[in-house]
């Protein structure tokens, strides 16, 4: 099968230097005979021109260069679409990619991405807006929103700002309700993850898998800041969770899957969708979506 790629380039991005990317883009694209036309993304996540440029064109590969918020736009404008999705880690995190197996070296992205290999892997759907790989209320969406703001960009500003809001943050009440129990408690935050990561390589949902038709849900309750330290350390760095289940209990952290969940959100915590700011919400109805897209991997 004759192949034909877009890629689309986020300008801002991480800290690579762009134009150097470009550049081997460019000469390896062109040096492999594979027909291809760059884009830049833009600010307000407008690709409805996309499926109806696909077709007319006969595109086989959209390529995001950028982090996981860019690939969550594209690729949520192509549900549906039978076209093969290819990333370039070029983001601070690169969750979706570093959990696809996708290394940051853009020349050793751009091998897997020639070689053509690409399987289905599930997303989510957040209040009807889809979500590639993790959504966050609370502690970490905070860190998102000022993350956005801030005028550098990079693991050290990520860093500062999570340890500036670790010592600061508020608890928040939820009510979570999943396969028909419920519960109320306070958290710190509330993960709900597909991938088994929040970027950098930083696991959150040890179990997590990209394909297996479950949401992974942590909720970090309300404890000690250094308890849930030592607690939050243990299950990233070690990966050792209590057994997921679709029960629901509190505990100072709590693994649970399944494919809905429901959560009431009366004080209005803040909200990221793969890692980038989003508008909250006092109720949140999310439901995983199986198969959202053909995802290029190893």
């Amino acid at each position: 099968m004759n192949r034909k790629f877009i890629y689309f380039i986020n300008p801002i991005s991480g800290t690579k230097n762009k134009e150097a990317v470009l550049a081997l883009i460019k000469e390896r694209t062109a040096k492999a005979g594979i027909p291809f036309e760059i884009l830049r993304t833009n600010a307000a996540a407008d690709y409805g021109f996309l499926k109806e440029k696909i077709k007319a064109d006969k595109i086989t590969d959209i390529i995001i260069c950028g982090g996981d918020g860019t690939v969550n736009q594209v690729a949520g404008s192509l549900i549906g679409t039978d076209v093969n999705i290819g990333i370039i880690p070029l983001g601070s995190g690169n969750g979706l990619a570093l959990a696809a197996g996708i290394p940051r070296n853009s020349s050793k992205a751009l091998d897997i991405i020639f070689k053509g290999n690409a399987s289905y892997i599930d997303g989510f759907f957040i209040n009807q807006k889809f979500s590639c790989m993790l959504c966050g209320l609370g502690f970490d969406a905070l860190v998102a929103h000022e993350f956005a703001a801030h005028p550098s960009r990079g693991l050290n500003t990520y860093i500062k700002l999570t340890l500036k809001n670790f010592l600061s943050a508020s608890f928040y009440p939820f009510t979570i309700t999943t396969n028909g129990t419920s519960i109320t408690t306070e958290a710190f935050f509330i993960s709900i993850a597909n991938s088994n990561q929040f970027g950098n390589n930083f696991t959150i949902a040890p179990k997590a898998s990209l394909s297996d038709g479950l949401l992974d849900i942590v909720i970090v309750n309300r404890m000690s800041r250094l308890k849930m330290l030592y607690a939050i350390m243990k299950q990233v760095r070690l990966g050792k969770v209590e057994p997921a289940s679709g029960k629901l209990r509190k505990g100072s952290i709590q693994y649970i899957q399944a494919k809905k969940i429901e959560i009431k959100n009366p004080a209005q915590a803040p909200l990221h969708i793969d890692g980038d700011p989003a508008a909250t919400s006092q109720h949140f109805s999310i439901d995983i979506a199986e198969k959202a897209f053909r995802l290029l991997q190893p």
